[in-house]
Parts: C-alpha cells; structure tokens; sequence
C-alpha cells in the first residue's frame, strides 16, 4: 500500500534509462527547477524546448546548470508545443511535460488529428494526493479535462485510473463514484452513473478494480461515516480512487486538499500514447516533480505493455 508520494521513486528501477522527458515552454520557474532536479536524481533526461533567452535567464537567476541538456529554440509557447507534440509523436521522447503555456494551447495540439497523441481512448486527468488526514495515497479524477462526463466516458476515464494504480502494483484499486447523496435518486444523474457504474463491475463489464456507488464523499473515505449511515460497502472508508460527477467537483476538491488539507499531489493526462505532466500553474515545484516522478513510472509501464 502506498501512504506517501515519496515512495513512487522507489517502483523505479535503479538500473533504469532515465526517460528522456521534453518540457514544452520551457520558460517556467518551478517547471525548470523541478525537471533539474529530476534530473539530478537519474529519473528524467531532459530536452528544453521554448524560448533560449528567456530559458537561460530564469536558470540563472535560479542557480540552475542546464547547459548540458538538450535544446529547441521555438519562437512562441504555441510554437514550442507544436514542436514537442511533433516530437513526441515521432517517438523521440517518452513523456511530455507542459511548461509556461496555456493549457488549451497544449491540448489542442496534443488532439491535433495529423501529429497529436490520440490512441482512441479517452483523455483524461489523474490527480493522486498525499492526504494527512487519510490512511493511503488517494486518486481523483477527471478534474481538469472532461467537462459534463457522460457514462460512457465516466467508463473510460475509470479504465485509465484503474490502468494507472494496477501498474503501481494495486491489484483492485477501490473506487467510489460520488455523488450529493449515497442513495440513486432519479432527479440526479451522477446518482444514476453511479448505480450503473457499480452494476457493470459486478457483471465484470468493468474489471480489475472494485467499483461502488453512489457515495458521497464523508462516506467514501470515512468509515465512521459509513458505519453512522449504516451504508455496507467494501469501497467506503477504504477508497483508491474517487471518480468525478463533473469536472467543476473535481477541479474545487482538488483546490480545496491543496490548498486547506495542504495535501502533496503528483498529476498528470493519461489516455494519451505518452503521460503528459499537466500540472497547474499555482502547483508547487514539489508537486511538479512529483508528477515527473509519477509519469516516468507510467512511461516505463508504457514501455512494457
């Protein structure tokens, strides 16, 4: 079981070959200093694409050496992206890191049908938190990417959380579909994905994980909770995974676990041929390299499946 983000670098092989990492923009403080880092400790080798002057002058004033990495000048950030998405198509890299650019920018040309990342599976946002106050790693998702998620691709974007905790070596990743309310109530719809949701993991139309719902979210992670509703559940109070009702519940819990529960977090877009470290701009450099560590784990598990 895993109960701290720190232990990710420990399901990376020492033996390995650092995974060559390109960080698009490369114009950014906290991305520049976390990749370093990364660096440092054998996890990444990375290429900087973006903008020399401006890239150069952060480092310095950073105290950072990056004369040693490979470097692509690229006029604008949209230039940049354009030029790493190209790359990483190209397989020239195993993981993709958005640096000072817009988030848009970088999922446009990440779905550009000519050079993008698509695989036919759902894009999706995987967030997984080191909470004080709860006994394991704990995933959320979709917080960032998927808007009004309908069944289906609620479907889809389990798969790719569940892909992601089953290659952390978390056989049955636990899953709660949350909702207002732990009871299906025709008037509300997340309540009735919830319910379908459960059903298809019972008929293993939904495998490797388990699977309950509705839950609301004191129930999902709280036994007690769970025990005061009398709710009987092997998920609740147990959680690995909390799926999303839409992408405005995701995106406030998981401002709210970083910033009151002060809660560590390492994310990234899963779906893609390629993880994709899509952190947010008031992320911290700490949960910059976290989300490097974490997708470095994915691109290796990429390799061998």
């Amino acid at each position: 079981m895993l109960t701290e983000l720190s232990q990710l670098k420990e399901l990376i092989d020492r033996n390995h070959k650092p995974k060559k990492l390109i960080l698009a923009a490369s114009e950014d403080a906290h991305s520049l200093n976390a990749v370093v880092k990364a660096a440092e400790q054998n996890i990444i080798q990375p290429m900087l694409v973006g903008d020399r002057d401006k890239t150069f002058g952060m480092a310095e004033i950073l105290n950072l050496e990056i004369g040693r990495y490979e470097f692509v000048e690229a006029g604008n950030p949209v230039e940049a992206v354009t030029s790493s998405v190209k790359m990483m198509h190209d397989a020239k890299a195993d993981v993709l890191m958005k640096g000072k650019v817009g988030t848009s920018d970088m999922l446009k040309c990440v779905l550009n049908r000519e050079y993008g990342l698509r695989t036919g599976n759902i894009l999706s946002h995987f967030a997984y938190f080191e909470v004080e106050t709860y006994h394991k790693l704990i995933a959320v998702t979709d917080v960032a990417m998927n808007i009004a998620p309908n069944l289906t691709e609620k479907i889809g974007i389990l798969n790719n959380s569940v892909k992601i905790l089953n290659n952390l070596g978390i056989e049955k990743p636990k899953v709660a579909v949350l909702g207002a309310v732990e009871k299906v109530n025709t008037d509300m719809q997340a309540t009735l994905d919830a319910a379908l949701l459960s059903k298809m993991n019972q008929r293993d139309q939904i495998i490797n994980c388990i699977v309950d719902g509705p839950l609301a979210f004191d129930n999902a992670i709280s036994f007690e909770s769970a025990k005061q509703k009398e709710i009987k559940s092997e998920v609740a109070g147990d959680t690995d995974i909390l799926l999303m009702p839409d992408i405005e519940v995701g995106n406030v819990l998981y401002k709210t676990l970083v910033f009151f529960a002060r809660a560590k977090v390492a994310s990234m877009i899963v779906g893609a041929s390629v993880p994709i470290v899509l952190t947010s701009r008031s992320d911290s450099e700490q949960a910059k390299f976290d989300s490097i560590v974490l997708a470095a784990v994915a691109a290796n598990n990429h390799k061998k499946s």
